[in-house]
């Protein structure tokens, strides 16, 4: 028993530290987590500036406006971060439109 502990004492150990990822990434999986924490921030910060029920339905919209703009590549493996991405970008431009002005919550 103590050998195999100390057998699985590295990979744990190993596992205890993150690893870092340069964005934008190299890899398809680097560049996938890295749209994701993007997409990640704009949403938080987007659903800070809307209503709930607003929120929603933008969510609801912008998805089906990327799966539309990008249903050709459906069956890729790219189609996720297409997505992503488009989602991001979406959120980003919506949130320009808040800049500059007072709003009142």
């Amino acid at each position: 028993l103590l050998l195999l502990g100390l057998l699985l004492l590295p990979s744990t150990a190993a596992r205890a530290q993150p690893t870092k990822l340069n964005c934008p990434g190299e890899t398809t999986v680097e560049m996938r987590y890295c749209s994701g924490v993007q997409l990640e921030k704009s949403t938080k910060y987007l659903n800070s500036k809307l209503p709930t029920a607003i929120y929603q339905q933008w969510q609801e919209a912008s998805k089906a406006v990327c799966a539309a703009a990008y249903a050709p590549y459906k069956d890729g493996s790219i189609y996720p971060q297409l997505l992503i991405s488009c989602n991001n970008k979406l959120n980003r431009a919506l949130l320009k439109e808040f800049k500059g002005m007072d709003q009142v919550n």
